[in-house]
């Protein structure tokens, strides 16, 4: 379907396009020369990290073809709101370019010109450069509000929203390009150019180890942490590239790092976590699970790994409380119902087993690992009605 891009006003319940008169007394600048200043600057922060002139995919970067369209479309003169509206039409009404939105098409500038299809961090690479060619200050900003998780095999895919901002934090200006309705932001903190590059990176080495292709995934994700070595989610998908790599030790360190950048990254915790298990470190693991039962935890997949190792413990009431609360968050994926099934096996009571394999079954999400080991369980109950 064809996106339509928003903008909202940062703290507003809904979209809109009013504009604040206090905004319009920010000067647009000279496109070319501030262009080009920050390009020097960006190559400058690029050559300190140890990168040659070029080594470096900048994905806001325009062409000279681009250039032209977006001088064509949006007139030079205007108060920079109107041009960034101007803009933003150009780009996806039928009269213009008319992009897509596509959540898995992380890309360049550039290829989504060409492609007319991008995801959130896409478009905000196409819509920066365009912005500042016409002499517009936009900036790259990060909305956590927006994250979700799902689970493919063993990775758990944890996605956020990057968009492109303008004006002072009271009363910036967001583009909205999504295709959930608009919320009420509230976490919402501007990031440099260096971070949107290293999340490109990212998410490109991301993309690589869902396709199973590690060496390659390993390659893009240790350049988004030499761009950005505070980056916390690169160094996790990182980790996830080492262990698959069979680099437990490097791995290990990756997951650490990601926790000193940030020691509120829940996904850190549950992959070190992960990895001291299969290290027998059980100790370890579940002190560190345990740092993730917070309130704010979002993420349903830290409450089934705590409700596991609390069942291999034989806690059953602990477990319990954890699959029920990865069940609130995650409604439609059958993992959560098929823990439940194998705590009520575990606990003597097959026909609830099957009530919950029922429903597991109903559910839209992906199957997991949870629903195939009720299933096998329960058709070979002998072995499957006791203890985990």
């Amino acid at each position: 379907m064809t996106q339509g891009g928003r903008f909202v006003r940062q703290g507003a319940a809904i979209a809109t396009v009013a504009l604040v008169a206090a905004l319009g007394a920010l000067a647009a600048g000279c496109a070319s020369s501030g262009v080009a200043a920050q390009q020097r600057e960006l190559d400058a922060q690029l050559r300190a990290r140890g990168f040659a002139p070029g080594q470096v995919i900048i994905p806001f970067q325009l062409d000279d073809e681009m250039k032209r369209w977006v001088h064509a479309a949006v007139p030079d003169h205007g108060r920079p709101e109107a041009k960034l509206h101007n803009l933003l039409e150009a780009l996806v009404d039928k009269a213009g370019l008319q992009l897509e939105y596509e959540s898995d098409r992380t890309a360049t500038a550039q290829e989504v010109f060409a492609s007319r299809r991008a995801n959130c961090l896409a478009f905000a690479n196409l819509f920066l450069g365009m912005a500042r060619e016409i002499g517009v200050p936009v900036y790259f900003v990060d909305v956590r509000d927006l994250q979700s998780f799902a689970r493919e095999g063993d990775l758990v895919i944890v996605s956020g929203h990057v968009t492109a901002a303008y004006g002072p934090p009271e009363g910036r200006l967001l583009l909205d390009f999504t295709l959930g309705q608009t919320v009420k932001y509230r976490q919402v903190s501007a990031i440099s150019d260096l971070r949107a590059i290293a999340m490109y990176y990212s998410n490109l080495g991301a993309r690589l180890l869902r396709e199973n292709q590690v060496e390659k995934a390993r390659a893009w994700l240790e350049t988004a942490v030499r761009v950005d070595p505070e980056l916390p989610g690169a160094w996790v998908n990182l980790g996830v590239a080492r262990r698959r790599g069979g680099d437990l030790t490097g791995a290990e360190l990756a997951y650490r790092r990601a926790l000193e950048a940030d020691p509120a990254t829940l996904s850190a915790y549950q992959n070190l976590a992960a990895l001291l298990r299969r290290q027998g470190k059980d100790s370890e693991a579940a002190e560190l699970l345990a740092l993730t039962d917070r309130k704010d935890n979002r993420n349903p997949f830290s409450y089934l790994d705590l409700g596991d190792l609390a069942l291999r413990h034989g806690r059953t009431q602990e477990a319990g409380r954890f699959y029920h609360r990865a069940l609130r968050l995650s409604r439609e994926d059958p993992e959560p119902y098929a823990a439940l099934g194998l705590l009520a096996l575990a606990g003597g009571h097959p026909q609830d087993a099957r009530r919950w394999l029922r429903k597991a079954r109903q559910q839209t999400g992906p199957p997991g690992v949870h629903l195939a080991e009720l299933e096998a369980q329960l058709a070979h109950p002998a072995a499957g009605e006791g203890a985990r």
